[in-house]
């Protein structure tokens, strides 16, 4: 028999259960450590406490709390326990109204936090776990604490200080001096609403960005927000030295190990060329790359095919040997198209059958299924060749981890007024989303899958080719100018773009 493994990360309701059990428990049964730390403020002895647990979004974490019973400070940190995600991710919010920085906001001690209307950037430090208005309290009475020593030492930093502190005050409702005397303490300032709530709000963006990929800032209802935006970037390799996942270049190893060139490696690692570098759609080819999670060299690997009723397309592979990461691609292998395309697929209630065609979606293409309200924007997943089971579980997969609220932490917002009312309906708002994208899934009911791709560049099989489908509608459409602007195709010029070699013709 194998032995179980203890869990060190059981979830928030399972302390609960098991602290309620064992009220009289000792040290070593206890869920949660207490130790005996010194206080930074009074320097008296004070107590911080460790819980090791589980929330959805960041998998693991572990939650620190300090109290002083002698001054009364308190201070919280949230810190991840768990992996580093594959990339980073930038989050963008556009904040239109004050009940925008109620939105839920968990940042890592590797974000960084921008508000470029405000000229303010708040950069990586302690973990927190909060919201848009508590991380901008928190940097206002950070900034107005030594405000009046300041004014006496050095009047210029402190006038700056002021200009900047203006504007957050204003956005938050406050007036000078409603920060003062709370500082590492629940204040009535954080925990009511403000009284000056009627002032005028100006709009601004708040955007994370933080390249281990354990933030996020919150959306409301679902991802299809329009003030609410999700980037994932590759690392640099600075960044990756900096997360600690990559050592540093060492001076000299870098002549030894590189290549001379592009050319060398791709006649030492495959001779598979045709007359005239005419690549045979049989071959797989390599390439030199750069991994994008730890920064080392690797090798891409490179398959030209056909789709039967479609064009021929480039699936790129990509292993890397130093730190294992894997990523597939797919690329167009053709022309930009004149016009672009809209399929829409019908599948009815219990049509399993749908869920196995083919499906190839661009990096250019967006999705949609109007009657559970997605929306996934052009570039979202990337380039994926699958089918619309494996495109359906990749969404969800993806969706799912940006759920921070369940279980027992979901009913957290009640008995908080209309603050904590309104996270606890958008807590079930998407609840009730992901549970519409289960039944998708399940083929419960009726519903549309519509592919837009401006470039014409996906594919959705038919399975009654060549005859039409009667469940597959098929329109081409011209790109309008902000779509040719956004692609790059406005600034495309692939005639007379050299004068110096024309007048030599």
């Amino acid at each position: 028999m194998t032995e179980q493994k203890e869990n060190l990360f059981p979830t928030i309701s399972d302390v609960a259960a098991h602290t309620d059990n064992v009220e009289d428990a000792d040290e070593d049964t206890k869920a949660i450590r207490e130790v005996e730390s010194l206080c930074m403020r009074c320097h008296e002895s004070g107590v911080t406490r460790f819980l090791l647990t589980t929330i959805p979004y960041f998998k693991e974490i572990v939650v620190s709390s300090f109290m002083c019973d002698n001054c009364g400070y308190r201070d919280t940190e949230v810190q991840p326990a768990g992996e580093i995600q594959p990339k980073g991710c930038a989050y963008t919010v556009h904040m239109r109204s004050r009940a925008d920085l109620d939105r839920q906001l968990v940042k890592s001690n590797w974000a960084t936090v921008t508000i470029p209307d405000f000229q303010l950037t708040i950069p990586p430090g302690r973990g927190q776990l909060t919201t848009v208005e508590g991380i901008m309290r928190d940097t206002v009475r950070d900034l107005a604490m030594e405000q009046p020593v300041r004014r006496i030492m050095d009047k210029e930093t402190a006038d700056k200080i002021d200009t900047l502190l203006a504007p957050l005050r204003d956005a938050l409702g406050m007036e000078e001096g409603d920060e003062d005397g709370e500082v590492g303490r629940d204040g009535p300032a954080v925990m009511h609403e403000s009284e000056h709530a009627d002032k005028p709000f100006k709009p601004f963006t708040i955007t994370v960005d933080d390249p281990s990929g354990n933030s996020f800032l919150a959306f409301k209802d679902s991802t299809n927000d329009p003030q609410w935006n999700l980037r994932a970037y590759n690392r640099t390799f600075e960044q990756n030295v900096q997360l600690g996942l990559v050592a540093p270049k060492e001076e000299g190893t870098e002549e030894t190990t590189k290549i001379a060139s592009a050319d060398e490696f791709y006649q030492r690692h495959r001779p598979n060329v045709v007359e005239h570098d005419v690549p045979v759609p049989e071959e797989v080819f390599s390439f030199p790359a750069t991994c994008s999670s730890c920064g080392h060299e690797l090798e891409t690997r490179m398959k030209q095919i056909n789709i039967p009723y479609f064009e021929e397309v480039i699936l790129m592979s990509s292993t890397c040997p130093t730190c294992g990461y894997k990523d597939n691609e797919v690329k167009s292998g053709g022309k930009i198209k004149p016009l672009g395309k809209k399929i829409t697929l019908k599948i009815e209630a219990g049509d399993e059958d749908a869920l196995s065609r083919d499906i190839l979606k661009s990096d250019s293409c967006g999705l949609e299924i109007p009657e559970i309200d997605l929306v996934l924007q052009p570039g979202t997943l990337g380039g994926r060749f699958t089918t619309v089971e494996g495109i359906l579980n990749e969404i969800y997969d993806e969706l799912s981890t940006k759920v921070f609220r369940t279980g027992d932490s979901a009913t957290a917002g009640h008995g908080q007024g209309a603050l904590g009312e309104a996270i606890v309906a958008g807590d079930r708002n998407f609840e009730q989303f992901l549970q519409g994208l289960k039944d998708v899934m399940a083929v419960a009911h009726d519903f549309t899958l519509i592919l837009d791709d401006p470039l014409s560049n996906s594919y959705l099989q038919n399975t009654n080719a060549p005859d039409p489908d009667p469940d597959m509608t098929i329109v081409e459409y011209e790109r309008t100018t902000e779509q040719n602007d956004d692609l790059g195709i406005s600034d495309m010029k692939v005639e007379g773009y050299n004068p110096e070699i024309k007048d030599k013709l």
